[in-house]
């Protein structure tokens, strides 16, 4: 079976859709490498450093479709996937080539969340149209499609009405370098070479609304939470507005925001820090959750919505709207070693739910319901 995946994300994308296209590529080859993989990216390149697994080839553009390489992607990919003997083609990311049914190969599209339609709000008006037209699409063209949780499934069926039939859910994991614990030198290094606090609470994500994380930074200066708070994530103007609230409350100096961070450096970061704080209004799965639990910290998120599926039983709750109970949760996993060493054994068990072997497991079960 010659399985190809669209790969633009694969090599240009650092957030969660990169992550999860890179996860897919790599615990594919090594638990499933009697199949043949192909990546078709766009261009040349690759800025997040990602090393392909040695059985995996990379197909880029031909002839004059290297100069329209973004068309290419979306428009004229049927030709290149005959003439590579793809199979079955999985868009990691949403999407699949608007010509997808011209090629005669089977398909596959994850689809990771409709936050746009729930939370139109948060989204240009430009950019919600666009979603709804591809995506949209490409729900239509698929022979199968993966969400990554329940809750994208059953958004899937109420807001767009896909036919429940056509849905496989398969969760996604985290990488691999969050199982095991990082040496003291290695703790050392990354904490140096970040200015970190000695102590800190983490929050890991695209700094924007809908991640929520004012809710922290309010409890923090409300109920005099003592603790410091790392970000670590992409900024955007919301960002602003926190450090406007921070310094207006005497918290400049107790809040660290870090962007470009390698991820070869993010498990000591999550591993030296107290918790994690990851009380979003709204995501499609929540993949920083896995990371903290798998790294051995106790985690804060949100009541209700996908959290739950993601984070079971190891978790502390809270709604995304109470600073009261913010600062509850971070003062009791900071303060009592027993809740803490409670979470952490929970979190660890939970998490092993959701390793790679499990993964690969499922995705090719849905591969092979297409062969």
């Amino acid at each position: 079976m010659r399985i190809g995946f669209d790969a633009k994300r694969v090599f240009f994308n650092r957030s969660g859709l990169g992550a999860y296209s890179r996860d897919t590529v790599e615990l594919l080859s090594r638990y499933c490498p009697d199949r043949e993989y192909l990546l078709f990216s766009p261009r040349e390149g690759n800025p997040v450093g990602f090393v392909v697994p040695e059985d995996v080839e990379t197909i880029y553009p031909e002839g004059v479709s290297r100069r329209f390489s973004s068309l290419w992607r979306s428009y004229a990919m049927s030709g290149s996937l005959r003439r590579h003997g793809v199979e079955i083609y999985h868009g990691l990311s949403n999407e699949l080539p608007a010509d997808i049914r011209r090629s005669g190969v089977r398909s596959v599209v994850t689809i990771h969340d409709l936050i746009f339609v729930r939370y139109p709000q948060l989204y240009k008006p430009l950019d919600r149209w666009l979603y709804a037209r591809k995506y949209g699409r490409s729900c239509r063209d698929a022979d199968r499609i993966i969400a990554i949780s329940r809750q994208t499934r059953d958004d899937l069926i109420a807001f767009w009405g896909v036919p429940a039939e056509k849905i496989e859910v398969v969760y996604q994991g985290c990488n691999p370098i969050f199982y095991d614990k990082v040496s003291v030198e290695e703790l050392a290094r990354v904490r140096k070479k970040y200015a970190l606090p000695e102590q800190y609470i983490l929050s890991v994500g695209t700094v924007e609304e809908r991640k929520n994380l004012l809710l922290t930074v309010r409890a923090m200066a409300e109920y005099g939470v003592d603790t410091e708070l790392v970000v670590c994530g992409r900024r955007t103007p919301y960002a602003d507005r926190i450090e406007h609230y921070a310094a207006g409350h005497g918290l400049t100096r107790r809040i660290h925001f870090l962007t470009g961070v390698e991820t070869a450096d993010m498990p000591a970061l999550y591993q030296m820090a107290g918790a994690l704080v990851y009380v979003s209004l709204f995501e499609g799965f929540g993949i920083p959750i896995l990371e903290g639990l798998n790294s051995r910290i106790p985690v804060i998120t949100t009541q209700g919505g996908v959290f739950s599926e993601t984070g079971g039983d190891a978790c502390l709750y809270v709604d995304p709207t109470s600073t009261e109970q913010m600062a509850e949760a971070i003062n009791k996993v900071l303060g009592d070693s027993i809740l803490h060493s409670e979470l952490v054994e929970k979190g660890l068990r939970h998490a092993a739910g959701f390793r790679q072997e499990h993964i690969a497991a499922n995705l090719m079960k849905v591969y092979r319901s297409l062969w």
